[in-house]
Parts: structure tokens; sequence; C-alpha cells
């Protein structure tokens, strides 16, 4: 009886043996087989481990890349008779047969995804745009807003599929949304400030509960700022830093930015080294921008800017203080004023002074185009005759103004 025990014992294990070395073996086969795209060695790994999805997966993986989605579907269609639970086998096999042509069959596969995995969010999102490209757009909401409920990570793609599909329109992009929470608010009214929208931004800030925060405003300015809608930017701005006087921080009596992205003055981070407030040398108030130049700066590079929005088709004056000391260089330093919406120079005030003069004040006039929203101020170098064109000495600068005059009568 012990030795027929045995027998059985040691029959057992060298099966098992046999059967861990087979698996192993298929699955190496399998990774070869991924590896060069080797169909033979796929099937080779099918006939070890029949029973075993991943090969049948591994198999329509190659297919798919040699271009041959209908095979690609039978195997897929085999690995999920043996695992249908696997919702990620579903959703290939679904997109394999939508690239057949076969949108319902691919429809069914996706359901049973949604079937085995409910609650996850890729379920509802891959059945949800097959319904979009369907052209069944109110099913497919419904699965994309669930899938955005389970993992808000798809939230920003959501409003986006939204915004594309009300052809940019606020009203229908929020009925589509059916927005029920702050969180979602919030990232709606981000993508529209993303996009330069800065009264529907308004809008829908409007629907929050709360005023918004500080940290929330400059974050809106900001964005407004890149996507170029400046007066909107400039509303936001203005409603946290209680600033209206233009130019901002005219006269250098506070911090300058390095590289910032919104209103008031702005150096280069690779330029501030050569700039400094100065308390001992101004024109007017507490304090003026000393620029320090030893040598380099390259001509056509501001060092010194500010967007200001301004109002179409309208005069300004802008004037502002300057001193030198020792400035030396064949390429002298020169205030522009230029139009962010068609980068045309609309103003250039004269050289500023070389060698070593006084305080003194400069004037230039300039007219804004009929589609102006805002200018930049730009300290930059003349062009020089000679390359290269160093600079050198100190420049002071203070008490920058700018007023509105009246327009030049037509002629």
């Amino acid at each position: 009886m012990r030795v027929a025990v045995t027998i059985l014992l040691i029959a057992f294990c060298l099966f098992l043996i046999q059967a861990s070395a087979r698996i192993g073996f298929s699955s190496m086969l399998a990774r070869y087989a991924l590896i060069e795209n080797a169909i033979p060695a796929a099937d080779q790994a099918i006939q070890l481990t029949p029973s075993d999805a991943d090969v049948y997966r591994s198999r329509a993986t190659i297919l798919s890349r040699l271009q041959n989605p209908a095979d690609a579907a039978q195997s897929l269609a085999t690995a999920v008779t043996l695992r249908y639970r696997d919702d990620i086998l579903w959703i290939e096999l679904g997109n394999t047969r939508e690239e057949l042509g076969d949108t319902a069959g691919a429809l069914a596969a996706l359901d049973q995804a949604v079937k085995w995995a409910p609650h996850y969010a890729h379920t509802h999102w891959q059945r949800g745009n097959l319904l979009l490209r369907m052209r069944r757009p109110d099913d497919a909401f419904n699965e994309l807003r669930l899938a955005a409920t389970a993992n808000p990570a798809y939230t920003p793609n959501l409003i986006d599929l939204a915004w594309g599909i009300s052809r940019e329109d606020i009203k229908t992009t929020d009925s589509i949304l059916e927005i029920k929470d702050d969180t979602t608010r919030l990232a709606l009214i981000r993508f529209l400030a993303r996009k330069g929208k800065g009264r529907e931004v308004a809008d829908q800030l409007a629907k929050l509960p709360r005023p918004p925060s500080a940290e929330l405003q400059n974050e809106l300015a900001r964005l407004l700022f890149a996507a170029k809608d400046y007066r909107e930017a400039f509303d936001f701005w203005r409603a946290v830093n209680h600033n209206i006087e233009l130019p901002i921080n005219g006269g250098f009596e506070e911090p300058i930015a390095f590289n910032d992205a919104t209103f008031g003055w702005i150096i280069p981070a690779d330029l501030k080294s050569r700039s400094a407030i100065d308390v001992t040398e101004k024109f007017g108030g507490a304090k003026s921008l000393q620029i320090n130049l030893d040598g380099a700066w390259p001509v056509g590079t501001p060092l010194l800017s500010q967007t200001i929005v301004v109002d179409p088709g309208k005069t300004y004056r802008l004037s502002f203080a300057v001193r030198t000391k020792d400035l030396v260089t064949g390429g002298p330093p020169v205030i522009l004023v230029i139009d962010t919406k068609s980068n045309q120079v609309l103003g250039r005030s004269e050289d500023l002074p070389t060698a070593t003069t006084p305080w003194h004040t400069l004037n230039l006039n300039f007219t804004t185009t009929t589609t102006s929203e805002a200018v930049i101020i730009r300290l930059q170098r003349n062009n020089c005759d000679s390359s290269p064109c160093p600079i050198f000495g100190i420049l002071w600068l203070d008490e920058f103004h700018i007023e509105q005059t009246e327009s030049p009568s037509p002629r």
C-alpha cells in the first residue's frame, strides 16, 4: 500500500513538474513571439497551453501589428471565452471589432467590459467613446459622465469632448456635462480660461456657492493672459492686486517679477543679475530701476517689459525718466510699444542717451489699431552697424506714466 501511494505521489510530482515546464516554456514562447512578431511561436505557445487566455491575447496583438484585425478578433474571442470576466480583454475585442467595421459587435464586447467592471472608469470611457463615434451622443455622454465620476482624471477630456460636440457653445456644453459638483465646475472654468473665454469664465464663477479665492483669481488671470485674453485677465488680476494705475509699478516702488506670466514689470530670469532697485538714485518717489550693462545684451532681446490693456483706435502718450552713467555702445537702448495681437510696433522713443547724463524725461505717442486689446512696453537695443556690438555702463529708469490723449482727427 505504501509503495502504491509513493508511486502515485511521484507520478503526481512528475506531472506537476511537466505541467510547470510546459507553462513556463509556453510563456517564454509568447514573450518571444511578441518581441519578434512571430506567429509560429505564438501558435506553438497555444499548442502547449490551449486553455491560457494570455497566449491567445499575445497572438492577437501580433496579428494587429501585422494589420490582420480579422484573425486578431478571432484570437481575442477565444481569449474571452477562457477568461470571460476580464474587462481588458473585452475592450481589446471591442476595439478590434470596430476596426473591422463591426460596431454592433464592438458595442456588445464593451457591454461585457462594463458588466464585469461596472465601477471602473475605463470601461465606461471606452463604451462612451464608441457610442460617440456611433453618433449616439446622449448615450455616449451618460457613459462618459460615469467614467469621470469614477475617476476625476477623465474630467478634462470629458469637458473637451463636450466643448467640441457643442461647437464651443458654453450653454450646450454646460447642459451636456450636467455639472452637479464644484470640482467639475472648477475644471470647466479652468478649461475656459485656457481657451481665452474670459466672459464665460466669469459667468461660470457666478455659479459657485462662494466667491473665488485670491489664489484662484490669480490662476485664472495667468491662464487668460497665456490665452491672450488680456482684458479679462487684467480684470481678474486687478480684483486681487487692487491696482488700476498704469503702467503698474511705474515708479519701481514695488519688487519686480522675474519670468512672471501676467502684468507688471517683467525681467527675464537670465538677465536679473543686471538689474536692481536703487534707493539712492531716483527721479520721483523713493526708488528707481538700475540696470548694469556688462557688454552682453543681444540686439532685439527685451531686458524689461510690461503688458498694458488699452482701448482700440485711441492715442496714448507714454512718458518716463532716464539717467545714464558711462553708457557706451553702437546700439543704444530704446523703448518700444508693440501691439500684442499683430506684433506691430506702434511707437518708439528716441534713443536713450549714452555717456553720462542727468535725469530727464522722454515722451512717445502711439495710436492703437482698431483691433488692439493690449500693448507691450519693451526696453531693448537698437540694431548695430557692427558685430559683435557690446554695451557697457549704467542705466536708470523711473516714473513711467501713460495717458490717453485726443484721437487723431480723420483726414
